[in-house]
């Protein structure tokens, strides 16, 4: 059986890490602890704005500070609505269809994402994926201390998982696919047989054409 790697953030939806960050963020047990969060967060923001340009990573790791604080039965609390209202309403109109035809071809289809797992456990259910790769929040005392547990997915690291996951479950990685909008993984594209650019930045849509990688659009309806 072959496998489909699915990033998620701007190649299935049109969203990123910010969106359900922000939801989280205003949606704390009271509008006073709400603004103080809304406030922290913004300072951070020239910061956040410089991590993601240098280290995919070290954005992660800073960004879900937001969660320190937050007890683990709100976070679960509130996901199915931070689903409905962020992820579900930006999933690009073909992205179904997509993650469907790869079903169709007996496939597991695993999303490889920096978003955190609870969420991306209701993103695969409701696109049919088999498998989550995902970043996990630290939780001590029933609370996020705000850290990731490692290894944290992003950059270079996606393609390291992605070897393990195919190695674990049989998978032979000529055969498999992966897809994203990013340059930045391209390392997770390398790594399979078969890379496809969807939706993608100008980078990758460049080496995609140079190499001959299908370049695909899920912003319109199949």
């Amino acid at each position: 059986m072959a496998a489909s790697y699915f990033d998620v953030d701007g190649t299935l939806v049109s969203t990123n890490l910010v969106h359900p960050t922000l939801f989280y963020v205003m949606n704390q047990r009271s509008p006073l602890r709400s603004m103080a969060k809304l406030a922290q967060t913004a300072l951070r923001a020239p910061r956040l704005a410089l991590a993601e340009m240098q280290d995919r990573r070290l954005f992660n790791e800073m960004l879900f500070t937001a969660y320190e604080g937050m007890s683990q039965d709100r976070l679960l609390l509130l996901a199915d609505e931070a689903f409905d209202n962020v992820l579900k309403r930006a999933l690009f109109p073909a992205a179904r269809d997509l993650v469907q035809k790869c079903r169709q071809m007996d496939h597991d289809v695993v999303l490889v994402s920096g978003a955190l797992d609870f969420l991306m456990e209701k993103m695969a259910t409701h696109l049919g994926a088999t498998h989550v790769i995902a970043n996990r929040l630290e939780i001590k005392d029933g609370r996020a201390t705000g850290r990731l547990l490692r290894p944290v997915v992003a950059g270079p690291e996606k393609a390291r998982l992605v070897r393990e996951h195919a190695r674990e479950h049989g998978h032979d990685l000529d055969d498999c696919f992966a897809y994203s909008d990013s340059y930045s993984d391209v390392p997770m594209l390398s790594v399979v047989g078969h890379p496809a650019a969807v939706n993608p930045d100008a980078k990758l849509e460049r080496l995609a054409r140079t190499y001959g990688w299908p370049v695909i659009s899920l912003e319109k309806a199949s």
